[in-house]
């Protein structure tokens, strides 16, 4: 893991050269449960109105830290938990980070005018697989700009990338001003491993949180995700993990 992470420095710095100091917002401080350590989650395409409801009295019922929505349903969301903790987390970019930085930078912009209190961006996975690091680091940026001080999480897509693509998006998503760093959408050809949370933990350290998404079931599954390195855990199976059991093989 060493050798990964020294590689990856060494190509970062290659072509941005020394890292700056940024400021970045604080990751909101987790809870001690497993529930509140959860976005409940649901990013379906036919998602409905009514499903948006009952996402946000679940995440009431059980505790949960946020709903992760599309920013469709920020408005929403964010009118259901008005008089809750829980927030509302809206994805930009969602799922495959491959729109122009322009309109990523809008979508997040009308989520926080929206209401929404975390953003949580993909990448521009192509950008980075074909070495344009200072294209994937404008990128973060715009959406860290366009959030006003709200946390944004990065989602590189862990799945897509070899260890030092994993290594070198998680260093860039620290020079944005990140918060959290994110393995994956859940959309596409895998979703989270502990060894993947470990190496990013490894390589942001203490200076941003790491959440684990993308086909974690069951309660095992997401103390496995914690275990490694972990701070939040965005699932759809919410319910049946805080719940001590699990629910199902597929889905988000």
């Amino acid at each position: 893991m060493t050798d990964v992470i020294v590689r990856a420095r060494e190509l970062v710095d290659s072509e941005l050269g020394s890292a700056p100091d940024v400021t970045r917002p604080t990751a909101l401080r987790e809870a001690t449960s497993l529930a509140g350590r959860i976005d409940h989650t649901l990013l379906a395409a036919a998602t409905t109105a009514e499903q948006v409801r009952q996402l946000c009295h679940e995440a009431r019922q059980h505790g949960f830290a946020s709903v992760c929505v599309n920013s469709r349903w920020v408005p929403l969301a964010c009118a259901e938990l008005a008089d809750s903790p829980v927030m509302t987390c809206c994805v930009v970019g969602f799922p495959l980070g491959a729109m122009s930085r322009e309109a990523k930078a809008a979508e997040a912009f009308m989520a926080i005018d929206a209401g929404a209190d975390e953003l949580d961006m993909v990448i521009s996975v192509g950008d980075l697989k074909g070495g344009s690091l200072r294209a994937v680091l404008d990128d973060i940026r715009g959406v860290i700009v366009a959030a006003r001080g709200r946390p944004v999480k990065v989602i590189i897509e862990t799945c897509l990338l070899d260890d030092v693509e994993k290594a070198v998006a998680c260093l860039l998503a620290v020079r944005a001003g990140a918060a959290y760093v994110k393995t994956s959408t859940g959309m596409s050809t895998g979703g989270a491993t502990a060894a993947d949370v470990a190496l990013m933990r490894a390589v942001v350290g203490d200076e941003l949180g790491v959440k684990a998404s993308g086909g974690i079931r069951s309660t095992a599954d997401a103390l496995a995700m914690l275990e490694a390195g972990a701070d939040r855990i965005g699932a759809s199976a919410s319910i049946a993990i805080a719940s001590g059991g699990s629910e199902g093989t597929t889905g988000y």
